[in-house]
């Protein structure tokens, strides 16, 4: 029996796709000879592996393609059952949306808050735990553009460390909030009370592990809301007031192996850049995505190049053609502007490029 067992893992593991239809004829193989397995729905099972078998054939279509490991996906890995968080995802089949309550497959009906009107019926959702212990339901729906007024203005965003991005009009920058920097010693408190209630390898946490841990979360994530909350408010406010959007393309990930990484962190270029870009698509904006290289060391109005690159101590901009003077980062978004193939003259502080 063992034997078989064996055999039967190793021609599983050999295998290099596993189809949609296989996997449901291992699932129904599977209910039928456990107990266990048939008490939880077939659908949120399903969907289960069938995840797993598209993350499982993308590692390996990566491998056969001798990708560098840092380009590859990773291979679908057990966790601990206290390690990791509970989450089910439901496909059209597995729930429906009645008297405001949300009904799963398997008799389980939950009331939910829900945060806005849904735009369409949601084809699938997924209902997930976080690391405080609330539960979500995320739902995809196909969501519609709302076009806003037109403005005739352009506008170009530079971002940086210092001010997390930096526009061609003064009243549409986005100061550094740090709030991360305002919650770091209460974090770092509950982070030392982690450290010391720490438990060895392969036995359960204590209570006051747990309780510390949760405490960690809740700073943790009100950091995030903030961030988030921020980024939208201010993704708002540009796509309120401007057709056009010109943006640096810019990738924070290098910043991590500096001594900026933790302000750079704090500053949340990534998702303050997502959510414009979001916010912009859906009201019919138009955005163009800025390589950002040499950016600084460009004239944005003679198009001149420096000789050397500027180091980041020296925030004052000099062409040494046209002798144009201008903050490092304004200098910057202008080039964004220039680049972007956008008429200048429409964005503040920006004269017309020279014929």
């Amino acid at each position: 029996m063992s034997r078989k067992v064996h055999r039967h893992n190793r021609a599983t593991g050999e295998e290099t796709t596993c189809g949609p239809a296989q996997l449901d004829k291992m699932l129904t193989e599977a209910r039928r000879s456990m107990s266990w397995l048939r008490v939880g729905s077939a659908v949120a099972q399903q969907q289960t592996i069938r995840d797993f078998g598209k993350s499982r054939a993308k590692a390996l279509k990566d491998i056969k393609a001798k990708l560098p490991m840092r380009q590859r996906a990773g291979m679908p890995k057990p966790k601990r059952k206290r390690d990791a968080l509970p989450t089910l995802n439901y496909n059209r089949n597995g729930f429906r949306i009645k008297g405001g309550r949300l009904h799963l497959a398997g008799g389980i009906v939950l009331t939910v808050v829900w945060s806005r009107d849904l735009p369409s019926v949601p084809s699938s959702v997924r209902v997930y735990r976080d690391s405080l212990g609330h539960w979500y339901c995320s739902l995809v729906v196909v969501a519609e553009t709302v076009p806003l007024p037109a403005t005739g203005r352009a506008l170009g965003v530079d971002w940086g460390v210092r001010e997390t991005a930096s526009t061609t009009s003064d009243d549409h920058d986005l100061p550094h909030a740090q709030h991360g920097k305002t919650a770091a010693q209460k974090l770092a408190r509950y982070q030392r009370m982690m450290a010391r209630r720490r438990t060895p390898k392969n036995r359960p946490d204590t209570a006051g592990y747990r309780r510390a841990r949760k405490a960690a979360a809740k700073v943790s994530k009100k950091i995030a809301r903030q961030r988030q909350d921020t980024g939208r408010k201010w993704a708002k406010t540009v796509v309120r007031d401007f057709d056009a959007l010109a943006v640096e393309d810019f990738r924070p990930k290098f910043l991590a192996k500096t001594t900026m990484a933790r302000k750079a962190a704090d500053a949340a270029i990534g998702a303050t850049k997502a959510a414009l870009v979001e916010m912009a698509r859906k009201h019919g904006r138009t955005v163009h995505l800025v390589h950002p290289a040499h950016t600084t060391m460009e004239c944005a109005q003679c198009g001149a190049g420096a000789k050397h690159a500027l180091p980041l101590s020296e925030r004052t901009y000099t062409c040494t053609a046209c002798g144009a003077v201008s903050p490092r980062d304004k200098n910057s978004a202008r080039v964004m502007l220039v680049r972007a193939g956008l008429n200048p003259a429409s964005a503040d502080l920006v004269s017309p490029a020279p014929c």
